[in-house]
């Protein structure tokens, strides 16, 4: 029977490791200076407590945590030993480098300042042996990816099935269609709410991500095409109803279609390579949907420099300061969705 691994919740933790990072967390005011963690994006700082709480969750499994044990003091040679043991047993090796790293980064910052060097050490070994898993036969251009996702939609309404499956159809369409269009990172995506950052303006759906959110410490704000409108609509109006089981308490965009809850991180991630791998017969994660992005914005949109980049939000000046100075995120965005809509 496969274990079940999960993060432990910060609720959970050890005393002194979530007192620590609460205090590591603690953002700035007026001339106090915020917590050790507090110039990281809201993201980053998620994450690194998600790795966090996978190794504490490790410890909790195998009879090692120590509830009265110091910030940090858990990460040890002994205990990472065994946790890496764990993690190459069970997960590929770039996850193994990621996991160990953001382990290490969440210890310094939990601690206050204690040496591990002896982690970083181990990191580095780790990095020799990374062999990602190759991206070559899982890259398509958006317009595949767009034109999927509508086909499903379009075959939900067609369909004589259950009303759930339909909704469950339709939303697997929209969110492969609308991640084409706006290739935003995977915690954005999943975390899209209602009213909140996904937005209808003058008869346009935007997506709207204020700097607290995104990995770039910038606002993003995007429209949406037309072409898509009608499938939104029906979803929020129609679909998404039914897969919520009539619950209001939620704003969430994406809900399951198990028991109408918010959908994770874990189950969007789980959707979008489903769904691809039986729609088009490839796995395309939701990374790998950015992938498709820049490598649409390159095969037709020669004539637009550094489109990728802008579509992307990336931020390194020499890949974007040419076209942000000439576009904001919304032109871009439009401009990849027109090259999109072109090539349908």
């Amino acid at each position: 029977m496969t274990k079940l691994v999960r993060s432990l919740p910060l609720a959970l933790w050890p005393t002194a490791d979530r007192q620590a990072w609460q205090d590591a967390s603690r953002p700035g005011f007026r001339l106090k200076r915020g917590g050790a963690a507090s110039h990281l994006a809201e993201i980053t700082r998620n994450d690194l407590a998600r790795r966090y709480g996978y190794f504490l969750d490790f410890l909790h499994r195998t009879s090692r945590l120590d509830p009265g044990a110091g910030p940090a003091a858990q990460v040890s040679p002994e205990n990472v030993r065994e946790y890496l043991a764990e993690l190459q047993a069970r997960v590929r090796s770039v996850t193994v480098h990621g996991s160990i790293y953001k382990l290490r980064r969440a210890a310094e910052l939990i601690s206050g300042g204690s040496d591990f060097t002896w982690l970083a050490e181990i990191e580095k070994d780790l990095a020799f042996v990374v062999v990602p898993k190759s991206k070559f036969n899982r890259i398509v251009t958006s317009e595949v990816l767009v034109e999927a996702g509508l086909a499903l939609i379009a075959e939900a309404d067609a369909n004589v099935r259950t009303e759930l499956s339909c909704a469950r159809s339709a939303r697997n369409g929209l969110m492969i269609a609308l991640l084409a269009l706006n290739p935003m990172r995977l915690k954005n995506f999943a975390a899209l709410e209602i009213g909140g950052s996904f937005v209808e303006v003058k008869s346009t759906w935007w997506v709207k991500l204020n700097r607290r959110t995104t990995k770039s410490r910038r606002v993003d704000e995007r429209p949406l095409p037309d072409f898509l409108k009608p499938a939104i609509d029906a979803y929020i109006n129609r679909q998404r109803p039914i897969l919520a089981r009539s619950d209001t308490s939620s704003n969430a965009l994406w809900v399951s279609s198990n028991d109408g809850s918010p959908m994770t991180y874990d189950g969007v991630a789980r959707v979008l390579s489903a769904t691809t791998l039986a729609t088009i017969g490839v796995d395309v994660s939701a990374h790998l949907f950015r992938g498709a992005a820049a490598t649409t914005a390159a095969v037709y949109g020669g004539s637009t420099p550094h489109l990728a980049s802008a579509v992307l939000h990336h931020t390194d000046p020499r890949v974007t300061e040419a076209h942000y100075n000439r576009a904001t995120n919304a032109t871009a965005g439009q401009t990849f969705q027109g090259i999109i809509d072109e090539y349908r």
